[in-house]
């Protein structure tokens, strides 16, 4: 499997855990947490999409890989602020991490090789 396929199912199944994980948080948290977890995770996957179906010579597709690089930092924070707020185990935070850490070097990557 190429790299932007392989990054795009990464993100894609980071998705799936998000949305598990953020339609069990406690309703107070869920309506503006969670929903913001799963809007930015689907953010990220919608970029990387979008940029793995450009032809490889368009510089839009830098622009999305940027736009996807902004986005994978700002899901890095709010997973943060959810373990901070006692609302996801260590592990949970931990696995989530080295997830977003792996998407975030593929999609760095991917960028670089654009140059």
């Amino acid at each position: 499997m190429n790299e932007p396929a392989l990054v795009v199912t990464r993100a894609y199944d980071l998705n799936l855990w998000l949305f598990e994980k953020a339609t069990h948080l406690p309703r107070s948290y869920r309506v503006i947490l969670g929903d913001r977890l799963m809007q930015s995770g689907l953010d990220l996957l919608l970029l990387l999409v979008r940029a793995a179906y450009l032809p490889a010579h368009s510089p839009r597709k830098g622009e999305l890989l940027d736009r996807a690089g902004l986005e994978t930092n700002t899901l890095r924070y709010l997973l943060r602020m959810t373990k901070d707020l006692h609302q996801l185990s260590v592990d949970s935070y931990s696995y989530a991490s080295e997830r977003i850490e792996e998407i975030g070097r593929m999609t760095g990557g991917w960028r670089k090789s654009l140059r």
